[in-house]
């Protein structure tokens, strides 16, 4: 099947933070508070996803502020912070909606990530992900984490089941 017909089954679109939604950088303060810089360009997909009724998810290692920040102004469906093995994470949330992982995509781009993208619809991760998550995609995009690959995810999904802009 190709990536067209599985993005025609996505009903829950699922990512990792850092590397992914943010380009991996990590910044402190002098007081130690992180701080991690969102792409608008994703924002938008991630929205234009969430008006057309596909869920959308986080399921990160880390906890950060930011993150909830991003998360709330973006109503995503659901959040999971400070996660270290998130298959069980996503089975829960599969089950809640009563979802298949072919029903399922998820982005991410290092080893952590591997156990999920084993297993979705579409497994996706940014250009410059590690090289074992690039060998086990079924989409990579040509944008870097932070720099568009989530919209470019999105823009897929949004294409195949309503059609270009």
């Amino acid at each position: 099947m190709d990536i067209k017909e599985k993005a025609k089954k996505i009903k829950l679109m699922v990512f990792d933070v850092d590397g992914v939604m943010t380009d991996g950088s990590i910044t402190y303060d002098e007081n130690g508070v992180e701080y991690k810089t969102f792409n608008a360009k994703d924002g938008h997909g991630l929205a234009k996803m969430i008006k057309s009724g596909i869920m959308t998810a986080v399921i990160t290692g880390r906890r950060n502020g930011t993150v909830d920040r991003r998360s709330q102004d973006l109503h995503f469906t659901e959040v999971y912070q400070g996660v270290k093995n998130k298959l069980p994470i996503l089975e829960a949330i599969m089950q809640k909606y009563e979802l298949s992982f072919d029903e399922v995509s998820y982005m991410g781009d290092d080893e952590p990530d591997i156990a999920i993208l084993e297993h979705v619809g579409i497994s996706a991760c940014p250009a410059d992900a590690v090289k074992r998550v690039k060998n086990i995609c079924n989409f990579i995009s040509e944008k870097d984490g932070g720099h568009g690959a989530v919209r470019e995810l999105c823009d897929l999904v949004y294409d195949a089941q309503f059609g270009e802009e």
